[in-house]
């Protein structure tokens, strides 16, 4: 008797062990990169003795959790974009999150108005242009027939510029936006390829004057980051920060959801948390040169120099809900072709 007793305690001992261990956990899906988590998740871990689970993929996160159903492991769902964001929502596999942290840390309008997802840094869709380009310049003029055989983009069904779209479609509406999108396909160098480096190339080799690139290649580029050649690109071109007619620029953001059936949630929400504090804003200006989220926490150097970044305040949860539209203009008018 005294022996099952015993037994019994042991039992019990090593299932409450497992729990503890268990609840000191927290499982994150990512589209990010494994080189830009790391340093966020060890100084998460040092902060909170919460061991970060990472799950890698380069897309599909929605219909994996989707799949995995109500035994889902995933706690923290992150993407690069709020598209990706957006897509979760749609798909179901998020939840609703009330955190005071994060409401001080991160704009109304740069979370979803019902909190399942939060920004969590931040990106300008910059102009590049050659030395002695335009100081200042609105997303508008890239359709003034000036720059005809001037512009270089990336393809058009690139979340980057189906994103822009969607912020004309969603204040101008879509007849506007089409008028506004033939234009820009008319000033075209060549044809929308490659990469927003690539634009930077191809001004520093002379085949158009301006195009359109997030800032944090800047960074990339003029640090070294990419290598020689990219440096050069980089320090060949002048940066502007564009802007909408009376409106601010346009930015896209990583963020973040907590996880539908999330079995941590608790440490699900201590990581969304940290990952606005200073400290974890800071580094993410350091591993991927982007912008806090969070009004004050430390900027590169590089990027700083670009300029104050005037955030356009329409609600990105809005901006997404035209994406789709935006996709379907860039097909309608033929503009990758």
């Amino acid at each position: 008797m005294q022996f099952g007793a015993c037994r019994l305690v042991a039992a019990l001992l090593c299932a409450m062990s497992t729990y503890v261990a268990a609840a000191e956990d927290v499982n994150l899906y990512t589209t990010r990169e494994q080189a830009l988590m790391q340093p966020l998740l060890e100084a998460f871990k040092g902060r909170t003795g919460i061991t970060v689970n990472t799950v890698y993929l380069k897309d599909g996160i929605a219909e994996r959790v989707e799949s995995e159903g109500a035994k889902s492991p995933a706690d923290v769902l992150m993407a690069v974009d709020v598209s990706g964001l957006a897509y979760l929502v749609e798909k179901g596999v998020t939840q609703p999150l009330r955190s005071a942290v994060l409401e001080a840390a991160v704009p109304a309008n740069l979370r979803d108005p019902a909190g399942h997802w939060f920004a969590l840094s931040l990106r300008a869709r910059t102009l590049y242009t050659m030395k002695g380009g335009p100081a200042s310049f609105t997303y508008e003029e890239l359709a003034d027939p000036k720059w005809k055989g001037k512009l270089c983009l990336r393809s058009g069904q690139h979340p980057y510029n189906t994103a822009l779209i969607a912020h004309l479609i969603a204040r101008d509406g879509e007849p506007k936006t089409e008028q506004w999108l033939r234009g820009v396909k008319a000033n075209l160098a060549r044809r929308p390829a490659g990469g927003d480096r690539e634009v930077a190339r191809d001004i520093m080799g002379g085949l158009c004057d301006i195009g359109l690139g997030n800032s944090y290649y800047v960074g990339l580029m003029r640090s070294g980051a990419g290598g020689p050649d990219q440096r050069k690109w980089g320090e060949a071109i002048n940066v502007v920060l564009p802007v909408l007619a009376k409106g601010g620029t346009h930015v896209n953001i990583s963020g973040a959801a907590v996880a539908k059936y999330a079995p941590n949630r608790a440490n699900a929400v201590r990581l969304l948390e940290f990952l606005v504090s200073d400290e974890a804003q800071a580094i993410y200006a350091k591993a991927n040169f982007e912008y806090p989220v969070k009004k004050g926490a430390a900027m590169d150097p590089i990027i700083a120099k670009l300029g104050t970044l005037n955030v356009d305040p329409m609600s990105l949860g809005e901006i997404a809900k035209h994406r789709r539209a935006a996709s379907l203009l860039v097909d309608k008018i033929g503009f990758d072709n």
